[in-house]
């Protein structure tokens, strides 16, 4: 290993080991209920981020969807959300979610929200609960690494190349004609600084939206012209070749907050309102591996989505990688599917992984089906649009 792949991990381990990384959730779930097929009968795992996923799967009324995070402040996050759907009213779980403040916050948490959560929980959200939620000038939205990074983003639009009268024009756009001619003509040149270039650069900042070295390594070595070329195409495609007006992930991190026709289903009144009546319930938050908790789970799953997390082992932790799939592979009904995305243009590091089924050893590509037709084409809808790729597979009976 370099001394620089060294520094990397540990500035990125030093970033995930001691934050909130994730306030709201990164992947796009209009896609993923496609993919998935929720029925009432299906198990559902996924790795909890910032939750909105989770309850995104819950409203479609599977029997059980599984929150499994290692970070234990992602898991206080979904808590919270849930406690405050249980028991606030729409207007101030909106004010608290949708805005991203909630003011006079303490007391309602304190009175309403603080029993229902875990002691780790209790323990982060009481020193937090009115610096996240209570600030006139930082919503929450602006807060944890990501929000750190949103918030710099935010900074460097208002304040360096000022550009804010045009961010706004852009999200308020009616047509995707409106939106190339404003990105072209009034933003692109102008944001597309060498300062921005560097900063994209650099892992310390890659490190703050959850990019490991490893994933980083993807992209350099298959998109041509590297990390900085690939966001920058990103941005490009989000912002002049898709729709913004429906697209809360950008919205949030340019704003500070979601719009009451812009924002996740569980924000929308009625959705709120069947995630507080029953769907709520079958949301079930681990703090663990997907190893472990697929380990200790008692039962089958039939879903699993795995976020870019594989990305992360692919180098390094190559054996978990390994270990992981072993324990999808022994806990996964006969119809299981898996949802995963990738930094890259390609998961070629599958190929390597090897399993034992039935007393064989196997390379894990024989054991999936996979759907590359509907996954290529949900990808090229993606509002999100920050993956290189996206999979979907069955597992092999």
């Amino acid at each position: 290993m370099s001394l620089m792949d060294w520094f990397s991990g540990r500035v990125f381990k030093l970033v995930h080991g001691n934050n909130l990384v994730y306030n709201t959730c990164w992947e796009d779930p209009r896609l993923d209920r496609v993919a998935l097929e929720l029925t009432p009968s299906d198990n559902v795992m996924v790795i909890t981020s910032a939750g909105c996923n989770a309850l995104d799967y819950a409203l479609t009324g599977p029997n059980s969807v599984h929150a499994v995070d290692m970070n234990p402040r992602q898991n206080a996050l979904l808590e919270l959300k849930l406690a405050a759907i249980r028991d606030l009213e729409y207007e101030d779980f909106y004010r608290m979610f949708g805005d991203g403040r909630l003011p006079g916050v303490v007391p309602i948490y304190e009175q309403k929200l603080r029993a229902r959560l875990t002691p780790f929980a209790v323990a982060y959200w009481d020193k937090r609960i009115k610096r996240f939620f209570d600030n006139a000038r930082r919503p929450f939205y602006f807060r944890g690494t990501s929000g750190a990074f949103a918030r710099m983003l935010k900074l460097y639009t208002d304040r360096v190349i000022r550009v804010r009268p045009v961010i706004d024009e852009l999200l308020a756009a009616e047509t995707l004609e409106q939106q190339q001619e404003i990105y072209y003509s009034q933003l692109k040149e102008k944001f597309w600084s060498r300062t921005m270039k560097f900063a994209l650069n650099r892992d310390t900042t890659l490190s703050m939206v959850g990019v490991p070295k490893a994933q980083r390594r993807q992209i350099d070595t298959q998109y041509k012209g590297g990390i900085v070329q690939f966001i920058e195409d990103c941005m490009e495609a989000v912002f002049a070749k898709l729709p913004l007006q429906d697209n809360y992930f950008w919205r949030v991190y340019m704003t500070g907050s979601y719009a009451p026709d812009c924002c996740p289903e569980y924000l929308v009144p009625e959705n709120f309102e069947q995630l507080r009546s029953s769907l709520a319930d079958r949301i079930h938050i681990h703090t663990d591996s997907v190893q472990g908790f697929l380990e200790k789970h008692d039962g089958e799953i039939s879903r699993f989505i795995l976020l870019d997390h594989m990305d992360w082992l692919s180098d390094r932790f190559f054996p978990l990688l390994e270990s992981e799939w072993k324990a999808i592979l022994d806990k996964a009904s006969s119809s299981a599917r898996v949802l995963w995305r990738s930094g890259g243009l390609r998961t070629d590091f599958l190929n390597d992984v090897r399993v034992v089924r039935n007393g064989a050893e196997v390379a894990l590509p024989e054991l999936l089906k996979m759907n590359q037709a509907l996954a290529e084409e949900l990808h090229e809808k993606d509002r999100v649009h920050t993956y290189g790729s996206f999979y979907i597979a069955d597992i092999a009976a």
